[in-house]
């Protein structure tokens, strides 16, 4: 039996803000928008067509306290690429707050930066 997981659960304060970060600054495809009545939203982004995707899920009451710190304040994302310089360069551009300058690790090179909330994510090239 073949099994992965399908969607990881991102809170967020505002869909449309979590659209215009994922979307227009990470490069990932909204994958669905779904309107589920009473002002919520099934919010579906991807990073590409083998990665998981994730559910942008607005923050109800006392979730809102979780919203940039599902990780703990480590990094607890990790997005690969293979054009790491590429990417870094893109989401640089278009304003995605990198933390650290990239370092070349013995798994590859590697950047932390922080999602429009402050989860902390890893942009990542493995070695082949």
């Amino acid at each position: 039996m073949a099994r992965r997981v399908a969607l990881v659960s991102l809170l967020v304060a505002d869909y449309d803000a979590a659209i215009a970060f994922y979307v227009g600054k990470l490069g990932f495809d909204l994958v669905e928008d779904t309107d589920m009545g009473g002002g919520k939203r099934w919010v579906v982004v991807s990073p590409g067509s083998d990665g998981t995707n994730f559910l942008l899920a607005r923050a109800i009451g006392d979730q809102a306290e979780a919203i940039g710190r599902q990780g703990g304040g480590r990094v607890w994302l990790f997005l690969h690429t293979d054009d790491f310089a590429g990417d870094h360069a893109r989401m640089s551009a278009a304003g995605v707050k990198f933390l650290e300058e990239p370092r070349h690790e013995a798994y590859g090179t590697v950047a932390v930066f922080e999602d429009l909330h402050g989860n902390r994510w890893d942009l990542l090239q493995p070695k082949a």
